[in-house]
This record gives structure tokens, C-alpha cells and sequence, in this order.
């Protein structure tokens, strides 16, 4: 069965969480407080067994102990985010030990696609980046996301080279999205020149496409996110690819403009659609003002043209299904703190008692901050104004 809670403390920089997961969960928080730690230990919950086949299939011993566990999958120098005797970890309220995600266990497919902050790296000169050998530098989900990049392109796209406008994999009204917010006139392929199948944006009648380095940075930030949608996005009646179940992708948002992040989230959107359990933790606001309105519409009995009014796009069949996904779909959110503690901020409410609440995880704290000294100075300034006026009549 797949977690429907988690609760950890004393990882890493998590002193107490508690999560327990809607169809969409969204973790926020300053840097470093612990949540690609927390996703990536979800990852390890759901996938032990394949992560396990992973390490047999580079010849990779840990030897029974957890410290190489933790190096190996985390990362370098990760070790140090279990503490004997003082990190637990609880599923669906029942106690395990880490340990058990090191032992022999039954091998099953993977369930969780995981979509990491670092995407860009599995991309080189718009090259896709295969994984000869297993380095415990590398981060266990930025290996596996690259590899499942280089296997897409070179098999499934083997024989199209034409990867984005992609009508088998995305709704009209997607395609329209990320053409006017990400790609402009430009359109997306693969290249063969240098022998090698590398990316490039190319327009219509032209025969040399414009090469990796000289994208936006947003374009190269995301051309990794959209192929990791067109893997969970299979271009058959099957609308989920193989055994997975969940999809974890860590800011989504980075590179992006509000309103190319807003088409993500209606990609999103699509995710839930098909049957995917979604976790996003993100930095942008934007993202939240999304969530709250989706919450807000589902428990004011909203309507699917308001759904489609939020993201701006037209009724067809399709966005009109994305539409009653979001009315229907469960979300959560948490705030990951600086002081280790996660607090349960899903009800998003702006007169929250808790300032984490009120100021969605601080990231709206910033823009009221400067709301309210405007809005002083003004005042001080209509004030002064004044009384200078009624002077000059004296």
C-alpha cells in the first residue's frame, strides 16, 4: 500500500513532521529546512525495493549499514541526517526502522517519479546525461531522472525528432500556454548534427535549430520539467506510465514567469487527472495563490468556468475535464520553519492567528511587509500634506 502519512524526527533539519498527504501536497519553507530531504525520504519509503535493484544493477555493496545507505542515496557527506538513537521515522502511524530499507526485500516496480530541483544538470550542451557508473555524489533521484530522460529520447523519440508542439501528449490548451509563456514562435527538437541527439529550438523553415547555451534560462530550466511530463504522459490509451502511482517535482517554478508557471500547474492539474498523487514543494507564491483558489472555489461550490477563468484558457473537452479535477481533488500544505518544526497550513487563511499561516509560509510575508510601510507612508504623507495646507490658510 502507498503511505497516506509520514511522520519523521530529528532528519537532517527536521526536528517534528507530521505530513499527511492529499492528492496534491505542497511543501513550503525557507531554503534548507528539510523538505527535498523529507521528498526524497518519501521516495526511499515508496521505492525500497527498486531503489535496491538499482544498486545491484551497479554492483553496489553498503554492506548492511546505513551510513553507506544514506551516502549512496542522499548523497556525499548525507550520512549525518539520522541520528542513532534520536531520528525516527512512523508510516501511517507505525513505527520502522531505516534500517529495513537496506535489507532484501520483495522487488517490485518503481511506484514514485521524482523530478529534482537540480533537472538541469541531467541535461549538458542539450545533451541528456546517462549514467555510466554509480557515484555517491550523485544524488539518487537526479541519477534515476537523468537516465529516464536519455531513455525517452532515445527510444521514444527515436524516430520524431519534433518533441514540443507534442499532440499526443498535451492538451491544446497546453501547448497554447507554453508556446506564448516559454517557447514563443520557437518549437523544440532533437538535432543529430554532431552525431549525438541533442536539443535544440528551432522556428518553422529553418534548418539549424539554436543551441543549449543560448536559451533562456528559463527555457533550459524547463525543457527537463516538460520531459519529465512527457514521461508520466504516455502517448497510448494508457494515460499513467507503467507501475507509478505518485510524482514528486521539487520548484517547479524556477526560470519561470507567473504566467508560465500557472501552465505548469494546469500540467499539473493533468497529473491528478490521470490518477497521479502529487507532491510539489515550491518558493513561489503564485503557486499557493493557485491552491487557495482551487480550495476556495471547491467549498463555495465554484464552477468549472471559474476554474478555466483562473488559468485563462478555453473550454473544450479536455480543459474542461482538468477543470473538474481541480474542483474535486484533495490539497495540503506545509510549512517547513526554520526551527525544524512543520506546521499544517492547508486551510492557507490570510487572518490565521499563526503568522505562518497568515503569510503562507512566509511567501507573502514580504509583499504585505511592503503593503503596510506604503500604505504608513502614504498616510504620514496625507497627514503632513494637511496640516502644511492649513498652515498656509492661517
Amino acid at each position: 500500500m502507498m503511505p497516506k502519512r509520514i511522520a519523521v524526527s530529528n532528519v537532517g533539519q527536521i526536528k517534528q513532521a507530521d505530513v499527511e498527504f492529499g492528492d496534491l501536497t505542497v511543501l513550503v519553507g525557507p531554503q534548507a529546512t528539510g523538505k527535498s530531504i523529507f521528498l526524497q525520504l518519501l521516495k526511499l519509503v515508496v521505492d525500497a525495493p527498486s531503489v535496491q535493484k538499482e544498486f545491484k544493477h551497479f554492483g553496489i555493496d553498503w554492506e548492511g549499514k546505513l551510513e553507506n545507505l544514506l551516502e549512496l542515496y542522499f548523497g556525499e557527506g548525507m550520512s549525518g541526517i539520522w541520528q542513532e538513537g534520536m531520528s525516527t521515522l512512523s508510516v501511517d502511524g507505525v513505527e520502522k526502522d531505516l534500517r529495513d530499507y537496506s535489507k532484501n526485500l520483495r522487488k517490485k516496480d518503481e511506484r514514485l517519479f521524482f523530478i529534482p530541483a537540480q533537472r538541469v544538470m541531467s541535461l549538458r550542451d542539450g545533451l541528456t546525461q546517462p549514467f555510466s557508473v554509480y557515484r555517491s555524489g550523485d544524488p539518487f533521484v537526479l541519477r534515476e531522472f537523468s537516465e529516464k530522460l536519455h531513455q525517452l529520447v532515445q527510444n521514444e523519440f527515436g524516430r520524431n525528432p519534433e518533441l514540443f508542439p507534442q499532440e499526443k501528449r498535451l492538451k491544446r490548451e497546453e501547448r497554447r500556454l507554453l508556446e506564448e509563456n516559454i517557447f514563443g514562435s520557437f518549437g523544440l527538437r532533437t538535432s543529430s548534427e554532431k552525431l549525438q541527439k541533442q536539443f535544440v529550438l528551432s522556428k518553422p523553415g529553418q534548418e539549424k535549430g539554436l543551441p543549449y547555451l543560448v536559451w533562456s534560462a528559463g527555457q533550459r530550466e524547463f525543457v527537463p520539467l516538460l520531459l519529465g511530463f512527457y514521461w508520466l504522459m504516455p502517448p497510448s490509451a494508457t494515460p499513467t506510465r507503467n507501475s507509478l502511482d505518485w510524482v514528486v517535482i521539487e520548484e517547479l517554478e524556477m526560470g519561470l514567469h507567473p504566467n508560465a508557471i500557472s501552465a505548469v500547474i494546469l500540467m499539473v492539474l493533468d497529473l491528478l487527472s490521470r490518477g497521479y498523487r502529487v507532491c510539489l514543494s515550491t518558493h513561489s507564491p503564485h503557486v499557493l495563490d493557485v491552491v487557495w483558489a482551487l480550495q476556495f472555489l471547491k467549498a463555495k461550490k465554484g464552477s468549472v468556468k471559474d476554474v478555466l477563468n483562473i488559468f485563462e484558457i478555453k473550454s473544450d473537452a479536455g480543459t474542461r475535464h482538468l477543470a473538474e479535477t481541480g474542483l474535486k481533488k484533495d490539497y495540503k500544505v506545509y510549512f517547513f520553519g526554520r526551527n525544524g518544526e512543520v506546521r499544517d497550513i492547508s486551510t492557507l487563511d490570510p487572518g490565521a492567528e499563526n503568522a505562518a499561516e497568515a503569510g503562507w509560509g512566509g511567501l507573502t510575508e514580504f509583499s504585505g511587509r511592503v503593503g503596510d510601510i506604503v500604505a504608513r507612508v502614504a498616510n504620514r504623507f496625507e497627514t503632513e500634506e494637511a496640516k502644511r495646507q492649513n498652515t498656509a490658510k492661517k
